[in-house]
């Protein structure tokens, strides 16, 4: 599992990106991909990268304490 930080994220449209810790380079998060949450700017997360239609996206993102 992959760690970073919630970069942006918009409720009502179900989407955003998470920064990695790792490398720097944000990611796609859709709202299909969390689990049993909501996002908010600058909570740490983990997730697994898969690949998505247009490139890198984050799943099984859940916050992290």
């Amino acid at each position: 599992m992959r760690t970073g930080t919630v970069k942006f994220y918009n409720d009502s449209k179900g989407y955003g990106f998470i920064t990695d810790e790792e490398t720097g380079k944000d990611i796609f998060v859709h709202a299909t991909g969390l689990k049993d949450q909501s996002l908010r700017e600058g909570d740490r997360v983990s997730y697994v990268e898969e690949d998505g239609r247009k490139g890198k996206i984050a799943a099984q993102v859940e916050v992290v304490d």
